[in-house]
């Protein structure tokens, strides 16, 4: 039985493989592909969107919003900081969050078009 997602038959453009493998190696994919991973957990992303509606959230806010304990969301907003996907400042006893650029904010941005247009697409 023949798949139609695959090739028939196997060949492929040594030109074009090498040139993407070379510039493969001048490229550090790692950092990119540890911030999807990060991303890939739905309570950060919650709270990376949350961040996208509003500037800078305290800690407490970001756990009602997402429905957790506040030692929870603080476990995750720990792991968006090491990421630096997130920073944070200290105001009195409160502890406040934002994005640490807007590369994130383009990046859940383009994500959600994309959905949306696989969605009327269906």
């Amino acid at each position: 039985m023949v798949k139609k997602d695959m090739c028939e038959v196997y060949c492929y453009d040594e030109e074009k493989v090498n040139r993407i493998q070379e510039e493969l190696q001048r490229e550090d994919l790692s950092h990119v592909s540890q911030l999807f991973k990060v991303l890939a957990d739905e309570n950060r992303t919650k709270i990376s969107y949350a961040l996208c509606i509003d500037d800078e959230l305290c800690v407490c806010d970001i756990a009602n919003i997402i429905g957790s304990s506040v030692a929870t969301a603080s476990h995750h907003l720990r792991t968006l900081h090491k990421q630096k996907i997130v920073k944070y400042r200290k105001e009195g006893k409160l502890a406040f969050y934002s994005l640490d650029d807007e590369h994130i904010k383009q990046l859940i941005s383009i994500t959600l078009i994309h959905q949306k247009e696989e969605k009327a697409n269906v």
